[in-house]
């Protein structure tokens, strides 16, 4: 019988943050890989039908991941990650905004700190993700743009991958 996963996603305005906790049935290792390593996440990064797809990925505490989103009609729309601070199969944080094709940050669109943190339980790997912006017009385009589905579409995805791989095992 499958365990029924955490899932909470929670908007604070007065502090700028998305709190978002989730648990995925695998243990530590595969999960912090999932989120770490760039061939995983472009298998499980966007919601369906679009697609991951990294350009260059450096994960150590200054590095970064550069990818785009990449539409079924072959449409991107690039991303920047900055890496700020790694704790190995804890936590990491970074900093995270749109760009173009060759890094370069848009400033006019929203701009956050991601702070993600994961906590083993036996099976399950509980993900932590808090999502503070600068200002509170950022934060209400980033969920006008349809983040929570996106994010909930693509969690669903790393669900299935983790489950194949479980499989595999």
């Amino acid at each position: 019988m499958k365990k029924d996963l955490e899932f909470e996603f929670s908007v604070n305005k007065e502090n700028k943050t998305i709190k978002v906790k989730r648990e995925f049935a695998a243990e530590l290792p595969l999960v912090w890989d999932a989120y770490t390593k760039s061939e995983i996440l472009d298998q499980w990064w966007a919601p369906k039908p679009w697609k991951a797809r990294t350009k260059t990925m450096d994960f150590r505490e200054g590095g970064y991941w550069h990818y785009a989103m990449v539409g079924p009609e072959g449409e991107e729309h690039w991303a920047l990650a900055t890496y700020k601070t790694i704790d190995p199969k804890k936590s990491f944080t970074a900093l995270d905004g749109f760009a173009d094709a060759e890094g370069v940050v848009n400033t006019e669109m929203p701009q956050s700190k991601w702070e993600v943190s994961f906590t083993p339980k036996k099976e399950v790997t509980l993900v932590e993700n808090l999502i503070t912006f600068d200002d509170l017009a950022q934060l209400e385009t980033t969920i006008q743009m349809g983040f929570k589905e996106g994010l909930t579409m693509a969690m669903e995805n790393l669900d299935q991958l983790l489950a194949s791989q479980k499989q595999e095992v």
